[in-house]
Formats: structure tokens, C-alpha cells, sequence
């Protein structure tokens, strides 16, 4: 596979134009063990949670990131410069053991996932009222800078069908997207295609913001079980062009 990395800056939600056969790789790694490399790197929410284990393996001949949950959550993040009216669609590949058994996403109780992929966005200060400022910045007092002011949240789930969509259970300023649910797809790579451009206009309206951030993470505090995931392959394709094409 032919791997590029092309530098791209900023984007204008309201002003989509489609530019074909474009892609833009996130990542080539340059080992195929060990730790995972800059620009990636750990955000951890709470100094109260445990982390979540990350390190790149070689899985099923697949380069990825693998994440370890056990009662933790972690976020391994990279900042991401991505023009979205060029190439709005995010690529990638992903796997789990198994579903979490208790999660529910409509409860802070049940707030987990055994994997997640997180976009945040920053938005310029004329579009967030003052409601949403006081909010974010109670919020950023409690979980510090890291807090962003928009975010999409692709999860595999465990109980709600493919494609629901839904506020976070702790914040509106998040909205969680079910990519993947249940147990018939564990074990096995799955390959995922998301417009996100398109999801973060449904999810906050026609506004200027800039895509920033890429995550990944299993995420299993609020339930206290374990979860075991992989995460490989993030790139941005436009809107006409096949994610995998071989």
C-alpha cells in the first residue's frame, strides 16, 4: 500500500466542494512494535481513572494501535490539519474481542465502549452562545484544556442499532454515532467510512469550525469491565473516492 501524507489547513463547514481522488494518510509508521510514536500520544481525562494501555502491534498482519481497557479510560490523540471540503469521508479499520456487556449510552453509568474513534473541532467564539461558554468552561475547569468545543464520537456499541445517533450522557456539546454494535463483527477487522463533515453539521448546525483533534479509545471506567481493541489505517478520502480501493 502506498502510503501520503499531504498538509492541509483548515476548513469551512458551510462551503463543502468535492475534489476527486484525494486522500490524505494520518499516519506511516515507521516501526511495527512498541510504543505508538509521535504525534500520537496520551490524554487522560481524570488523574482519578486509570489509563487505558496503548501500544502499536502487528495484529493479523495489520499495523495498528492496540488499547487495552481494564475499570480505565484513556484517550491516544493526534492533532489533525484536515481540509473537510476537500476530503470529508474518514477511513479507518477497527476490531474488538467483544461488545462490553453493561454499557448504555443514554446513562453516565453506562457511559463505555469497548471502541471509540473521536474527532473534536474548534469553534470560533461567535458561534458558541453564552450558555455553551459558561458550560465549556465549567467543564474545562473539571477536566482541563483537553475539552473541546465540538466533538464526534464513532463508537462500537453494544446494544442501540447501526446509526443511532445521540448527546453524550454527559455533554451535548459531544454526539455519539454508532459505526458498529453488537458481537457479530468481533474478532474480526472491520473496515469503517464516515462523512464527517456531514455528521458535524447534523450534529451542530451549518458553522465555521476547524478539525483538530483525532482519537482513539476503549473506554470502560464507568462500568468497570475490560475491553480489548485495535485501530489502523486513518485517512481522509474525498467524498467520490473508495476508502480501500484493493
Amino acid at each position: 500500500m502506498r502510503w501520503f501524507r499531504v498538509a492541509l489547513t483548515g476548513f469551512l463547514i458551510s462551503n463543502p466542494v468535492a475534489h476527486a481522488s484525494e486522500v490524505v494518510w494520518l499516519d506511516q509508521f515507521d516501526k511495527s512494535v512498541g510504543e505508538v510514536p509521535p504525534p500520537w500520544h496520551s490524554v487522560q481525562i481524570s488523574m482519578r481513572v486509570p489509563p487505558t494501555q496503548y501500544r502499536l502491534i502487528r495484529w493479523d498482519d495489520v499495523l495498528a494501535i492496540e488499547a487495552k481497557a481494564d475499570k480505565s479510560m484513556t484517550l491516544m490523540a493526534r492533532p489533525v490539519s484536515i481540509n473537510l471540503s476537500r476530503t470529508p469521508i474518514l477511513c479507518w479499520q477497527w476490531r474488538v474481542d467483544a461488545p462490553l456487556l453493561s454499557a448504555d449510552m443514554a446513562q453516565k453509568s453506562g457511559d463505555d465502549y469497548a471502541a471509540r474513534v473521536y474527532v473534536a473541532f474548534k469553534l470560533p467564539f461567535s458561534a458558541l452562545g453564552f450558555g455553551t461558554r459558561a458550560k465549556l468552561a465549567f467543564a474545562r475547569s473539571l477536566y482541563g484544556e483537553a475539552v473541546p468545543d465540538a466533538a464526534l464520537n464513532y463508537v462500537w456499541d453494544n446494544r442501540y442499532s447501526l446509526g443511532t445517533r445521540r448527546p453524550n450522557a454527559y455533554t451535548d456539546r459531544t454526539q455519539m454515532i454508532v459505526a458498529e454494535t453488537g458481537p457479530s463483527h468481533a474478532g474480526h477487522w472491520i473496515r469503517a467510512r464516515h462523512d464527517v463533515q456531514q455528521d458535524f453539521v447534523a450534529a451542530f448546525g451549518n458553522v465555521e469550525g476547524v478539525l483538530n483533534l483525532l482519537a482513539v479509545a476503549s473506554d470502560t471506567d464507568n462500568t468497570g469491565e475490560k475491553a480489548h481493541a485495535g485501530f489502523a489505517d486513518f485517512h481522509f478520502v474525498s467524498r467520490d473516492a473508495p476508502c480501500f480501493p484493493n
